[in-house]
């Protein structure tokens, strides 16, 4: 028996630690990027309608029209449409007081969700006299770069039919909460959509900031209304042959939850919407990858399941674990078996490190913050010199606690605030992610719940601010 668990064990902690590794290596190609300034020599060519999907966003709509009215681009070559979806409150009323925009209302209460509204919307614009090349979406809650056209029209002369900007914060600093979500959207920005776009994959489409060709558009359908269109529509551009382009100086800056409560539940909300995608599209992109010899329906397939993904890595955290903690070991086997221990203790401080380098690239981290992570993540090596190779879980958690509490001191002396909270929030962070497991499980079993919630944003931040 003992044996068979071995066995068994060994075949699963290996498929995981594949998948591990080729998202590992997918990561690498994140870290190199190229300097590209094309856009501001790119004539303006497309013009473009920008859609601002809105429900009950009284609080911030009137930041967003004058975000897209001060874009770098030619004025007679976009308009703005505020789609009032279902509101209940004053945004309507708000933005008719913007000259020049167009506000579309719209009461449909048995069709809630932002990808209806869509569907709704470009129906409309489908049938007006005016033709536009290129259709952007966004939220409410959004601020854009004033750079942002000039990039899509950049990526779409260059022959993509659909793009995706960068998808920033506009409230880092409200609370760790706040801290985690952008830490997560800076990191897979650039380690995986990037990393994509160097790839020559196809990127995945954000949910906001993201440009399509009209054409192509009318083509396909939109028909994406599920609780998460964009991803559904990725799907649907790659079965027919498209990818999606990236952006990564076009930036649009999200408002990001402030609570848990919130947090939980968008992010349930998403993965619901994942496992949901990927039981009507998975199968179809790993025909059309072995079909047509396709990685970029492969790697789109992948994606699809983060949901059954997270939930492996999970199991298999729990089983070295049980394993690393049981006085007489359970027979199970983990990966570190396959390393010399100072191989593995190397490869966690790497793992600890990457995220901070990523931020440090991403100009949203300082060299010393770099540094200051640097420097803790050596208790890997001073743990084991002071504690022995086997040392007991409680000794752990009492260094632990010190050593912590030595930079925590160290910092406060330094920098009172900024640097003490980064530091606190990047080992929060952690947390945060633990919190997928049980948010990623929730999501799967309620897959078939279509009920959209709305998140309530009330952070009134001009462009000028973020710029």
């Amino acid at each position: 028996m003992k044996d068979f668990i071995f066995d068994l064990t060994l075949i699963f902690q290996i498929f995981v630690f594949i998948i591990t590794l080729y998202y590992l290596i997918l990561s690498l190609f994140g870290i190199y990027k190229k300097k590209d300034n094309n856009a501001e020599k790119c004539n303006p060519k497309k013009n473009f309608a920008l859609v601002v999907a809105a429900h009950n966003e009284e609080m911030v709509i009137g930041k967003i029209i004058e975000s897209l009215e001060s874009l770098d681009y030619p004025k007679n070559m976009y308009d703005i449409f505020i789609i009032a979806d279902n509101c209940t409150d004053n945004t309507a009323k708000i933005a008719k007081t913007y000259d020049g925009i167009y506000v579309c209302e719209r009461n449909v209460p048995d069709k809630r969700g932002k990808g209806y509204a869509l569907e709704w919307m470009f129906s409309k614009l489908f049938k007006m006299d005016k033709n536009y090349d290129a259709i952007a979406i966004f939220d409410a809650d959004n601020l854009v770069s004033k750079n942002f056209l000039k990039e899509m029209n950049y990526k779409m002369l260059k022959g993509y039919k659909v793009v995706q900007g960068y998808i920033d914060s506009k409230n880092p600093n409200d609370s760790w909460i706040t801290g985690s979500y952008s830490i997560a959207f800076w990191t897979t920005n650039r380690l995986f959509q990037l990393a994509r776009a160097n790839l020559k994959l196809s990127n995945q489409i954000g949910g906001t900031g993201f440009c399509m060709d009209s054409e192509t558009l009318k083509e396909l359908g939109w028909g994406a209304t599920c609780l998460t269109e964009d991803l559904e529509f990725t799907c649907k551009l790659v079965l027919n042959g498209h990818k999606v382009g990236w952006a990564h100086n076009a930036r649009v800056y999200d408002e990001k939850p402030l609570t848990l409560k919130q947090s939980w539940n968008q992010r349930k909300r998403w993965m619901q919407g994942f496992a949901d995608v990927s039981s009507r599209f998975f199968t179809k992109l790993i025909k059309k990858a072995f079909k047509e010899r396709s990685f970029i329906a492969l790697d789109c397939a992948l994606y699809t399941v983060q949901p059954f993904v997270t939930i492996l890595l999970a199991l298999s955290a729990l089983l070295t674990l049980i394993q690393n903690n049981c006085s007489k070991g359970a027979n199970i086997f983990v990966i570190s078996y396959l390393f010399s221990p100072w191989i593995w203790k190397t490869f966690s401080i790497v793992q600890f490190l990457f995220t901070p380098l990523i931020m440090l690239l991403e100009k949203k981290l300082s060299k010393g913050m770099f540094l200051t992570f640097s420097a803790y993540s050596l208790n890997v090596f001073l743990f084991t010199l002071i504690l022995g190779s086997k040392p007991k879980l409680y000794e752990v958690a009492i260094l632990s606690i010190i050593y912590l509490g030595i930079f925590i001191l160290l910092l406060y002396i330094v920098d009172r605030k900024k640097s003490l909270k980064m530091f606190i929030w990047y080992l929060l962070y952690g947390i945060y992610t633990l919190t997928w497991i049980p948010i990623t499980i929730q999501g799967i079993l309620n897959k078939n719940d279509k009920e959209w919630s709305h998140t309530k944003h009330i952070r009134e931040i001009s462009i000028q601010e973020m710029d």
